[in-house]
């Protein structure tokens, strides 16, 4: 029988909350009852609604497409799951990048896939890599971008020859938000299948608003299936996300400068580190650094027991001597946390 569940995201929810959480790959949450609304304008009116058209025309807006590419989900988890099963059929090959955020690969499993892997050097989205992994029985080809859990960016340009490769791509575009912004892939061609959400990069997880953009056919084929499994959504949140997408820029206001200033405090931290190989962060929320003498395992517990911090062991994303570290946090919170994670890497040694 098929495993129905995703390990990692079980362990992730299960762990104890910690003060300066590295491991988070996401922004500060932010406050709701900072935009100008009434309750009111919440309709809360018990009532729910097909395809709720105000949402879909906002995030269609937000993303420059046709209201008809667009599918609305419980974030870009469901997203991904609702995408993945209308695209694929048990025993079809799908060709996943390695290392990959589990949820995706557990999804693909668990839809029957036979999943094959190709390699991101140094996380790179390499063209050439993912053709010589395909065969022609390739149906569909997963990528995330920004690359999680490495912050990798994969240009329009790389991404375009993945497209021109033949099958489908499917592009989880969560952390895409994080830096300027190049537009989704969804853009390249009709072969391209997008997510994404308020969540990673908006610190609006609760809400849970996300979507996929497909083109319309099969667009309508994952509101079928939608309607199999969650029906509609939410109601009184696809009217927040309707309020919060009208206030983007608000809700975005300072992120920018934060996350530079993040990535600088990281970059300098690992310039002072020989027991830590990473390339330089240039983009996004997340690094994947290679810890050279040790144990991630060791060190994630040793950070948790007497550092009141946390980190991500790469075992979670194939590759147990890394480990993921979030900076999207208050850049007091991401200092902090890089002092802690090096008095603990001192100790290790």
């Amino acid at each position: 029988m098929r495993a129905v569940r995703s390990e990692y995201m079980h362990w992730a929810k299960s762990q104890a909350p910690v003060t300066y959480a590295l491991s988070s790959s996401e922004v500060p949450h932010f406050r709701l009852d900072r935009l100008p609304f009434a309750i009111s304008d919440l309709e809360l009116d018990g009532a729910s609604y097909h395809r709720y058209p105000p949402l879909r025309q906002a995030i269609a807006e937000k993303e420059g497409v046709d209201p008809a590419c667009v599918v609305m989900a419980d974030g870009t988890s469901m997203a991904n799951f609702l995408a993945l099963a209308a695209l694929i059929e048990p025993g079809d090959e799908v060709l996943v990048e390695f290392p990959v955020y589990e949820p995706l690969l557990a999804a693909a499993r668990f839809l029957g896939a036979e999943v094959k892997r190709f390699e991101r050097p140094g996380f790179a989205l390499d063209p050439a890599a993912v053709e010589r992994a395909m065969s022609p029985a390739t149906k569909l080809i997963v990528i995330t971008n920004l690359h999680n859990p490495s912050g990798a960016f994969a240009s329009p340009e790389a991404l375009a020859a993945v497209g021109a490769l033949g099958p489908r791509v499917l592009v989880d575009e969560v952390y895409l938000d994080s830096g300027p912004r190049p537009g989704s892939a969804f853009h390249l061609g009709p072969n391209f299948v997008c997510t994404s959400s308020l969540t990673k990069v908006y610190g609006l997880s609760g809400l849970r608003c996300g979507w996929i953009l497909a083109e319309p056919d099969l667009a309508e084929r994952m509101w079928r299936l939608n309607e199999v499994m969650g029906v509609a959504q939410a109601h009184p949140a696809e009217r927040l996300s309707c309020i919060a997408l009208a206030h983007l820029d608000e809700i975005a206001a300072g992120r920018e400068e934060r996350l530079e200033r993040n990535r600088a405090l990281f970059n300098a931290f690992l310039a002072g580190r020989s027991d830590l190989e990473c390339a330089p962060m240039e983009s996004g929320i997340t690094a994947f650094p290679r810890l050279l003498r040790g144990d991630p395992e060791a060190l994630n517990a040793l950070l948790r027991e007497r550092f009141d911090t946390a980190i991500v062991p790469g075992r979670w994303f194939e590759m147990p001597d890394r480990f993921r570290v979030g900076i999207g946090q208050a850049t007091e919170i991401v200092e902090d946390g890089l002092a802690r994670l090096g008095a603990a890497l001192d100790v290790l040694a």
